[in-house]
């Protein structure tokens, strides 16, 4: 568990919070972290006078344009519960409200044992038709890709051939979401894998462009047919039926995201430094879209539960009032 060192005049009170919520059972670490913004914040605009003050809550709720309206609403709620905080100490400050949320579409995190058996159904399938028998090395690859590297759907699908370094293991994403390009590192494996599925294609499709070409060998895959294979091959596995939501292409990467940053917590990596990486890794704008991957799906928080040492206990919020 990472302890952070604030630097602003409201510094003692995000550490008395903290130490509260961790006394009570709760590992509080994202929202350490997120104070910590806050703390710098502060400093930065020109609040740093002590004092939790409405024009200091408004400035931080202000929407900003790389964050969706729920998760700024989520750092306003971890300033909420400072304002909370600094009342129970019988001092002032400004409660900010509680803001309407979007509704949103929580995606299904796969299991391990979820993953393997979606595997297992991809590995096995092979077309009726010989000429379109080329698919089963695709699929194999093509779905590994989304869940090893955290691809967009659009991203694998229309992968050229020449944007697949196999030499030193990365894939190049040109004008992915937001028109920005980025570098893609490969594990071992999986660079193994595509090296192997690259030789069997070039055999099959000579000097092809796109590294999974479609039935027109001079077209990718569309997404509408991936996306619907990676349906078809649910629901050949034991899980389906049987999970909360049914997963699609995406929640490949969703599970990515939150496999990763659970490994991270497990293994005590520095959560704050770590970050930045991934966000660029993944093609995000900001490191707020990376942490709302996480935190929109109630089942990234296992590892958490596991380290919180009454993670059943739940603490309504009390407010008597609100301006």
């Amino acid at each position: 568990m990472k302890y952070y060192e604030y630097q602003s005049q409201l510094a003692p009170y995000i550490s008395g919070l903290i130490r509260q919520k961790r006394a009570d059972g709760y590992s509080y670490e994202f929202e350490a972290y997120m104070l910590g913004h806050f703390d710098r914040f502060c400093i930065k605009n020109g609040y740093d006078h002590g004092c939790l003050t409405r024009d200091l809550v408004m400035a931080w709720a202000e929407q900003r344009p790389t964050e969706s309206k729920n998760y700024r609403n989520q750092r306003v709620s971890f300033v909420r519960q400072l304002a909370l905080h600094i009342i129970s100490l019988n001092r002032e400050a400004y409660i900010p409200r509680s803001f309407e949320s979007n509704a949103i579409s929580v995606p299904h995190i796969l299991s391990l044992d979820e993953l393997h058996e979606f595997y297992k159904v991809v590995d096995r399938f092979l077309p009726f038709q010989s000429k379109f028998q080329r698919f089963s090395l695709s699929y194999s690859v093509l779905f590994r890709l989304f869940y090893c590297c955290g691809l967009r759907l659009s991203e694998g699908c229309y992968l050229k051939r020449f944007a697949v370094n196999l030499e030193d293991g990365y894939l190049s994403i040109y004008q992915s979401k937001g028109h920005k390009d980025r570098v893609v590192f490969m594990s071992e494996d999986m660079l193994q894998m595509c090296k192997s599925y690259d030789r069997l294609m070039q055999k099959l499709v000579p000097d092809r462009e796109w590294f999974f070409p479609g039935r027109n060998e001079s077209r990718p895959f569309q997404k509408t047919s991936i996306d619907k294979k990676f349906s078809n091959f649910w629901n050949m596995t034991p899980y389906v039926g049987k999970v909360d939501k049914k997963p699609t292409v995406h929640s490949l990467r969703h599970t990515y995201v939150v496999t990763k940053m659970n490994d991270w917590m497990n293994e005590g990596k520095n959560f704050e430094a770590m970050m930045p990486y991934l966000s660029r890794y993944l093609g995000h704008t900001s490191i707020d879209g990376t942490h709302y991957y996480y935190h929109q799906a109630v089942s990234a928080f296992e590892i958490v539960r596991k380290h919180d040492s009454i993670a059943d206990r739940v603490i309504p919020e009390v407010v008597p009032y609100e301006e």
